[in-house]
């Protein structure tokens, strides 16, 4: 009995075990989340006191100010760039990894099988290896600085590895990243010629088309109707390419179809200050972080400030003392596919000019994670890699795609970037822009002594009267080989223009009369025509007014198509909410802004009929590689309201059937979104803003390394581009740098890098420019020493 009442005694109550069991529980959430917090704090880089580095000559100052831009004071060259290196690691070391990844096809040895599509296409598109191609074009000094700025990302690298202290994203992935090299740099500076250029696809487009539509559909589809149209189809038609098959998953690989850019330059005469403007915001993918990595740089030679991409040493984009520059795309068609004709008993071995060659075959080792290595072959024929084998090798196939493009070539762009920064006149610029080869850009210029002045510079192959650049041509035929390349003197400039303005936005740049072909696919005219309007409506313009010009989203596409399309819908009897909305629509100003219903309205409309038009005729993976979709579209249908109705009009019903039934569709999906009365839809809360972190896409990690979703205006083809999903609405594509230069204060320039400096996800500058992007609240960047050192955290970088 006694036995009893002391076990009695001894019992713990169950609430009590609970209470304790839910105290152990909290503590340890507790201990794990102050073990995360730490561990995302531990590689936050030091930027202030001193840090001891092997590699330098001389000390080096590096002061990042309030938006985390590191102001780096270097007493020679060398260390500057060196310290560029080091500086731009601390911040971005895991993008820089990842951007040299994807450009040399090496993502699937860190991230596993899936990437082993996108790795074999990038290892046949074959950028690293026209990078180092280009390796030995460049001369001595330059190179020099190329190896100077991957010392200092090594340097930083090892201390990193030897501290415990990698950015959180590769403990993440599992692994460490390896040295850097000068051919990284390269290698990254050709990605973005990829990134700029694409009129392959386009061809190969238009020949699965002439397999597979009539030849009136066929010819309804290219950029331009070629006069000779049946006969430039008939190659075409009777060689065999499985298109579908040879390029099924590129579509994810591929340039974004919208990007693009903005810049102008005004002289003094159009200027309240009596000096040039300079305005440039050029158009790629939108991400945290940014593409661009905003920087000043100061030795005795040079004293720069703007963009570089992360991995790159200089700057690309900006101003120095003396000048100002910028770039859009000119997208002139620098590449060409060809059909290749293989023996029948020899896979490797083709036909030119009436005589077989053995081409070159590599195989490339493709290592994968957790997997045994693959061994990825590469064919590279007289005109160069064998594009449509890039996925599968079919021995058996009597024909082949290759490739020859302009980017191959060894080229030194990094050599012209340098260059760049320590011009001080339109002279010493334009002997810069001679090293500048790939991608071919529309550059803008300004100097301090008044001048202002634009070149599409670049290598733009001289093609023959044969080659149209609409569709593969023979390879075999030596008629069909490219004549060289527009010489450097004959490319479109123009230095002073009497109206004191020059504007590019993609737009068409030469008329009729120019003799060398560029390109059958320009920008939609839009944005150039809005820029034009607003800079010709004055003479005193500010700084401040090309800001705003930056932001602006008055949407022309829609005052051209709103009385076209609402005239085609007729009088055709329509629901309740499809009058609002169609009243709606009639009363909206044209301003793709955030809190307005008919941008959404209007957008969804366009798309649908795009949809309505090409949905069922073309599978995915060849509308993915549609060229100039959105300018075929806008001819179609300016044609058809002027009566001249199309083929692919007429099957879809013809042109009041496929403007009703696509109008319907809008609404319909409009209503899905945010309900049943038109005048309370808002265009933001469908066009949105994220920056997506490449490491988001692994729930949860959005939910660390992404911000919430921030309503955008802006749309595709308004001057503030912010070009989106069409079934998200989630903006991909914009301005992710955008700078305007006052030359009557060059030491003053104004910028905004969305969505910030850092790469690190507990940094004050990781996300502090989001809401400045879509707000368009600009940041000044000094020259000037007083300006800055006060306000900025200084670190002293000290030879080790």
């Amino acid at each position: 009995m006694e036995t009893a009442k002391l076990k009695q005694k001894k019992r713990v109550p169950w609430k009590k075990i609970f209470i304790i069991s839910i105290g152990v529980f909290f503590l340890l959430l507790i201990s794990i989340g102050i073990w995360a917090y730490l561990q995302l704090q531990k590689p936050m880089p030091q930027v202030r006191g001193e840090l001891e580095v092997a590699g330098l000559a001389d000390e080096v100052s590096v002061y990042r100010d309030e938006q985390g831009v590191p102001h780096i004071e270097a007493e020679n060259d060398v260390d500057l760039y060196f310290a560029q290196g080091f500086v731009t690691a601390q911040d971005r070391l895991f993008q820089m990894d990842l951007s040299r990844r994807q450009a040399s096809g090496q993502l699937a040895e860190v991230i596993g099988e899936g990437m082993l599509d996108q790795d074999r296409f990038f290892r046949t598109f074959g950028l690293r290896r026209a990078a180092e191609a280009s390796e030995a074009a460049y001369d001595e000094e330059t190179y020099g600085y190329l190896e100077a700025y991957a010392e200092g990302v090594n340097a930083f690298m090892t201390q990193a590895i030897e501290n415990g202290e990698l950015p959180i994203e590769f403990r993440l992935a599992g692994y460490e990243p390896t040295p850097w090299e000068p051919l990284d740099s390269l290698t990254i500076g050709k990605y973005m010629a990829y990134d700029l250029n694409g009129n392959w696809q386009g061809q190969a487009f238009r020949h699965w088309l002439a397999q597979h539509v009539t030849e009136e559909e066929a010819l309804d589809l290219m950029p331009v109707y070629p006069e000779d149209g049946p006969v430039i189809l008939e190659l075409a038609q009777n060689i065999p390419v499985d298109i579908k098959s040879a390029f099924s998953k590129t579509g994810d690989y591929l340039p974004h179809p919208f990007a693009g850019s903005n810049n102008w330059v005004l002289s003094g005469e159009r200027t309240a200050s009596g000096e040039p403007l300079l305005a440039d915001d050029p158009h790629l993918g939108l991400a945290t972080p940014s593409i661009w990595y905003e920087t000043h740089l100061t030795s005795p030679t040079v004293n720069v400030t703007g963009v570089i991409f992360a991995g790159v040493p200089g700057i690309i984009l900006g101003s120095n003392e003396e000048i100002a520059w910028g770039v859009t795309n000119v997208g002139p068609d620098v590449q060409q596919l060809y059909f290749e004709q293989r023996h029948p008993e020899e896979p490797s071995t083709f036909l030119y000019d009436d005589e077989w060659y053995e081409a070159e075959v590599i195989t490339e080792e493709i290592l994968v994670a957790d997997q045994e290595p693959y061994e990825h072959e590469i064919t590279l024929t007289r005109n160069g890699p064998l594009l449509s084998e890039y996925a599968s090798f079919d021995e058996q196939a009597e024909y082949a795609l290759s490739m020859r493009w302009t980017a191959h070539e060894a080229t030194t762009e990094l050599q012209a970037v340098l260059d760049f920064n320590r011009a001080d006149d339109w002279d010493s610029f334009s002997e810069a822009l001679t090293s500048f080869q790939a991608p071919a850009q529309n550059f803008v210029f300004a100097s301090q002594n008044g001048t202002i002045a634009y070149r599409a510079n670049g290598l733009i192959p001289i093609r023959p009267e044969e080659d149209d650049a609409l569709l593969p041509v023979p390879g075999w035929d030596p008629a069909y080989q490219w004549e060289g390349y527009i010489p450097w003197d004959e490319l479109p400039t123009i230095i002073n223009p009497d109206s004191g303005i020059i504007s590019t936005a993609n737009n068409q740049i030469v008329d009729d009369d120019y003799p060398y072909h560029l390109t059958h696919t320009w920008a939609q005219p839009y944005r150039h025509q809005r820029i034009i309007d607003v800079l010709y409506a004055a003479s005193d313009h500010t700084a401040e007014d090309m800001m705003d010009l930056q932001m602006d989203v008055v949407n022309l596409q829609a005052e051209e198509f709103v009385p076209i399309l609402t005239r085609a819908l007729g009088d055709r009897e329509q629901s309740d909410i499809e009058e609002q909305a169609l009243a709606m629509l009639q009363d909206w100003q044209y301003e793709d802004l955030r809190d307005e219903a008919g941008p959404l309205l209007f957008h969804l409309w366009m798309d649908e009929i795009s949809s309505q038009l090409f949905k069922e005729a073309l599978p995915k993976e060849i509308y993915d590689l549609f060229e100039g979709r959105a300018n075929i579209v806008d001819e179609m249908l300016r044609d058809a309201d002027e009566g001249q109705t199309g083929p692919w009009i007429e099957k879809a019903g013809g042109f009041e059937t496929l403007v009703s039934t696509s109008f319907q569709q809008a609404v319909a999906r409009a209503t899905e979104l945010q309900g049943e009365i038109p005048n309370d839809w808002k265009w933001g809360e469908f066009h949105q803003v994220v920056f997506n972190h490449p490491l988001a896409a692994i729930t949860p990690l959005n939910y660390l390394f992404n911000g919430s979703p921030l309503p955008a205006d802006g749309s595709r083809i308004t001057v503030k581009a912010a070009s989106y999903q069409t079934e998200t609405g989630i903006v991909t594509n914009g301005a992710g740098w955008r700078g305007v230069m006052d030359l009557a204060d060059l030491e003053n320039t104004h910028h905004l890098v969305g969505p910030g400096q850092s790469g690190h996800v507990f940094s004050d500058t990781y996300h502090s420019q989001r809401e400045a992007w879509v707000n368009g609240d600009y940041h000044i960047t000094s020259l000037q020493s007083e300006q800055y050192q006060p306000l900025s955290d200084h670190l002293q970088l000290i030879p080790k």
